[in-house]
């Protein structure tokens, strides 16, 4: 069961996602909270995988509550993913390299919803099926100058190449493919890379490629 925690300043926002993921067989909403302080708490005491975490909220915004989730050794097993009204939204860049998995704009599909709660708990995605290649691109051309690639020294050149392909946006099925190998050989590639590099999730591997200078803007297919 994918246990959720919904953080949101919205009560009809809350209502309509509890309504969604409460009916699916395998999710369920744990708690509600409507600001950052409250979803902190909240995240504290009753440990959900998922928080679907608005970024704008009173008290404390859904960026410093992400932040101090992430921060949080004994919180590494939680999600985030960011709520937000605009696909392109400023935030969105900091929320991503704050520790967010990933992002939904608040009108996305309910079967998208659904799919990226999954896709999240499972590290099997970024973000969610509703963004496109054009804010990865986005991102990359907002983010900070590359630093050194020292920090990639310990990683193979395979896993330097699965490293590139997830920062340009492909997932397992899709690198698997260009590199001619199994989906699942890809995955292991893929979850090798994060460990070496410490990497919570997918999120932070995209961002470490571009700031370190393996993936630059403008290298999207």
């Amino acid at each position: 069961m994918i246990r959720v925690l919904l953080a949101d300043d919205q009560s009809l926002v809350r209502a309509g996602f509890k309504a969604l993921l409460d009916a699916q067989p395998d999710i369920e909403v744990a708690g509600e909270a409507s600001d950052g302080g409250e979803a902190l708490r909240a995240v504290r005491e009753l440990r959900p995988d998922v928080v679907l975490m608005d970024i704008r909220m009173p008290v404390l915004d859904g960026l410093a509550a992400t932040r101090r989730i992430t921060e949080d050794a004994g919180l590494t097993d939680v999600k985030v993913v960011m709520l937000t009204t605009f696909e392109l939204d400023e935030y969105v860049f900091e929320a991503l390299r704050s520790g967010a998995s990933g992002f939904l704009v608040k009108d996305t599909e309910p079967a998208e919803l659904l799919r990226a709660v999954r896709a999240v708990v499972a590290g099997d995605a970024l973000l969610s099926p509703g963004v496109t290649r054009r804010l990865i691109a986005e991102f990359a051309a907002r983010s900070k100058e590359p630093a050194a690639a020292g920090a990639l020294a310990g990683l193979t050149e395979r896993e330097r190449e699965v490293m590139a392909l997830v920062g340009i946006g492909l997932s397992n099925e899709e690198i698997a493919r260009r590199l001619v190998v199994s989906p699942l050989t890809a995955k292991t590639h893929v979850s090798r890379t994060m460990v070496k590099l410490g990497a919570r999730d997918r999120a932070q591997l995209v961002v470490l490629a571009y700031e370190s200078g393996l993936v630059r803007p403008g290298w999207l297919g």
